[in-house]
């Protein structure tokens, strides 16, 4: 009774109560059997959940056929949450496991005994779901789409409350100590936002007038319904807290749930959670529970455990900062470890930075399901870019979305104001005469597009002690040390000549007179310009594009590479824009890059493995396993190796071999500060060899004093380019 009256509470923030309260009823119905009672008595004070996967004892099975049998059509949305509860959402039909297979397995034992069955109470279709299914004529691909996300929030729900429920049994003293936080927390992060913005320097450059301007705006639209909003504000426009703001004024306008601040890299979370933990210390002083969780999957193992499901976060805290990769995955995955968070999006602030980046190939059901949210549980989304309108629905990008309410009254004006950056195009610049450059200034930024590339511009600058090298390569923790001696060389005046991947092109707070870019898309470009002149302390800073002697091992960017081209022309061919960086220019880009790519949209038939079927036996025909096991943003998100760096790290490593490997999540959330993501082809080479594993679960590097480069980071010797991208 406790899962369900959990499942029901969960499931009642997008008016689903009585359909979370059947699935939490039913889910464990098979237990009631003769065979499952018998297997508790073996299995003693193990924890059943994943003992039983050893004996195969089929307890998720009764409660489909119980729900299909109750509500001959609608029980099977029921069914497949039941059924996926300990394995993962299922699919409808196939040659292994399916929810076909499981209706039709003969169950009749499990009943022996039962006096009486719990009753459920009569199941209505929400509202959404019935204009739904009356557009089924019209648009049956968008129909399927919408109850198969149904499906999903309720598996979350279901899912949920059942660990939640199976952690208190077993362990109590966790339970206990899951944080909470008063009802009144929202306010009181306003207050400290307002506390920590007053604090910043205010001096009257165009620069920080225009600023505040933008977080009056965020203040203002934060009065308005919920729904999609777009903040288009130049780079070093203040978007960060500027939309941080509006998040908590717009939860505490409407009674939303939390904030989720989606961002497309790792290395900008970790900068971007260390600012916000910044701006909320003052809550922790007194007393409350840190309210900023930072979740990406460093260092959490793959493999379905016990211990990796409780370690699992389900993002039940006021701000949550994650990445692009774990946001959308999880939102299209069939695992119970993926999806347990999914029903806290629900009533949630929403912040998508950078949302341009999201891969072509998965643009159709990633919009799909960001219009899911907002229109049918009480989410509200934030497209937050430099580079709008990317996004928007129009005649020749239908799968765009609709009803977005722009927050700056004026972006046009606002970009004008905020522009102090020339963009020159250099053409074709081989190394030789880009580290010329290079040495002619003494405070440049100069970004490329590999590791290998960053490491070996940074060597060939020699050992003056002016060069200074970022890249993925490096741990968080050795990453923050850097940007902080980087912010003090240029504060000082002293020389500084940085050479980057793409790391640092979003959410990191650098300001340099010159950038140089190797070739990207327009979008990175921009980027990269919002690191020059970035305070406006100068009449016109100066962003130099130049492709790359290496432009065959970033094959990986040639369709972004390819749009951008096109608006620079070529020596036969003037430039199609003046200024590359205007909105029109950006609108070109995109059109190019998006809107005209219709055959990649959903390059990976995502949405056509959704469907309703004319057929009693299986109404909701939803392939969820396919999906998840399709839906990669990116194939290669590399393999996480732990690095015992300096006093604190080693420290760490020490305490993770010496603790069980149970109860870990408090160390692994530590942990995730000294871990860098290896390709996975250097990982399985190297482990064994430069790695070995603690717990057969985290990989830890053995001799850091050989491996690890207190300038480069980890070094391993790749006979393939690295390339910087999304990483988990």
């Amino acid at each position: 009774m406790r899962v369900a009256e959990m499942a029901s509470g969960f499931a009642a923030s997008f008016g689903a109560a009585e359909w979370g309260y059947a699935a939490g009823l039913w889910h464990d119905l098979g237990k009631y059997s003769d065979a499952f009672q018998n297997y508790l008595y073996r299995a003693g004070g193990q924890d059943y959940h994943y003992a039983e996967l050893h004996e195969h004892i089929d307890h998720t099975s009764a409660g489909a056929h119980h729900a299909v049998e109750t509500f001959p059509i609608l029980g099977h949305l029921l069914a497949y949450a039941i059924a996926g509860h300990h394995a993962g959402l299922l699919d409808g039909i196939g040659e292994g496991a399916c929810l076909e297979k499981r209706l039709r397995k003969h169950l009749g034992y499990w009943k022996h005994g039962i006096p009486r069955l719990p009753e459920a109470p009569q199941l209505t279709l929400p509202r959404f779901l019935e204009e739904a299914l009356n557009k089924r004529g019209s648009n049956p691909k968008g129909t399927a789409f919408t109850f198969s996300f149904f499906v999903r929030m309720l598996f979350s729900c279901v899912v949920d409350a059942d660990f939640l429920d199976t952690e208190r049994f077993m362990d109590p003293g966790k339970c206990d100590t899951r944080p909470s936080w008063p009802d009144d927390i929202f306010a009181r992060m306003e207050t400290a936002l307002d506390r920590h913005v007053e604090g910043i320097s205010s001096n009257d450059t165009v620069v920080q007038m225009e600023r505040r301007k933008v977080r009056e705006a965020c203040l203002a639209a934060a009065e308005h319904e919920p729904g999609l909003f777009s903040l288009t504000v130049p780079t070093g426009g203040g978007k960060t807290l500027s939309s941080l703001a509006f998040a908590l004024r717009h939860a505490r306008r409407f009674g939303l749930t939390r904030i989720i601040y989606v961002i497309p890299f790792t290395s900008i979370i970790e900068q971007n959670a260390d600012v916000f933990r910044g701006v909320f210390s003052p809550l922790l002083k007194e007393g409350l529970p840190d309210p900023v969780l930072e979740h990406h999957s460093a260092v959490d193992s793959e493999q379905e455990t016990a211990e990796s499901r409780l370690a699992a976060e389900n993002w039940a805290a006021p701000l949550v900062v994650t990445t692009s990769v774990q946001f959308y995955e999880s939102l299209f995955a069939h695992r119970v470890r993926r999806c347990r968070k999914l029903h806290n999006m629900a009533r949630s602030v929403i912040i998508l930075d950078e949302v341009q980046k999201i891969p072509v190939d998965y643009l159709h059901p990633c919009l799909a399901a960001l219009q899911e949210l907002t229109d049918n549980y009480g989410c509200s989304a934030v497209l937050c870019t430099a580079t709008q309108p990317a996004l928007h629905r129009r005649a020749d990008f239908p799968i765009g979305l609709e009803a977005v309410r722009e927050i700056i009254d004026s972006p046009l004006r606002l970009y004008g104001l905020l522009k102090r950056v020339q963009v020159q195009d250099l053409g074709e610049l081989n190394d030789d005469e880009l580290v010329r450059r290079l040495q002619e200034q003494e405070r440049v930024l100069c970004i490329v597009n590999t590791r290998r590339h960053a490491r070996e511009l940074f060597d060939r600058l020699g050992d003056s002690g002016d060069a200074i090298h970022l890249s993925a390569a490096m741990c968080p923790a050795h990453r923050t040390e850097v940007l902080d001696d980087i912010r003090k060389r240029m504060a000082d005046g002293r020389a500084c000549r940085v050479v980057s991947t793409q790391l640092v092109e979003a959410g990191v707070d650098l300001d340099f007179p010159v950038v140089y870019r190797s070739m990207a898309g327009l979008d990175s470009i921009a980027q990269a310009a919002g690191r020059c002149n970035r305070n406006g302390m100068l009449e016109r800073g100066v962003t130099y594009l130049f492709r790359s002697e290496r432009g065959k091992q970033e094959a990986f960017l040639r369709d972004t590479i390819n749009a951008a081209i096109q608006l620079l022309g070529n020596e036969n061919v003037p430039p199609l824009y003046e200024d590359l960086l205007s909105l029109e220019a950006v609108e070109h880009y995109f059109r190019l890059y998006f809107w005209e790519q219709q055959g990649r949209w959903d390059s990976r038939g995502i949405l056509e493995m959704l469907n309703l079927e004319n057929r009693k036996d299986l109404p909701f025909l939803f392939q969820f396993c396919a999906i998840g096991e399709k839906f990669r943003l990116i194939e290669d998100t590399g393999k996480p190796v732990i690095v015992p760096l300096g006093e604190e790290g080693a420290q760490l490593c020490h305490e993770l071999r010496r603790r069980p490997p149970v109860g870990l999540s408090d160390l692994l959330r530590r942990l995730q500060r000294f871990t860098v993501q290896v390709p996975q082809r250097l990982w399985f080479r190297e482990m064994g060899r430069s790695f070995e594993m603690i717990h057969d679960r985290f990989p830890v590097l053995i001799a850091p004093e050989i491996h690890y480069d207190s300038r480069l980071g980890l070094v391993l010797e790749d006979p393939q380019p690295a390339a910087e991208t999304f990483i988990v």
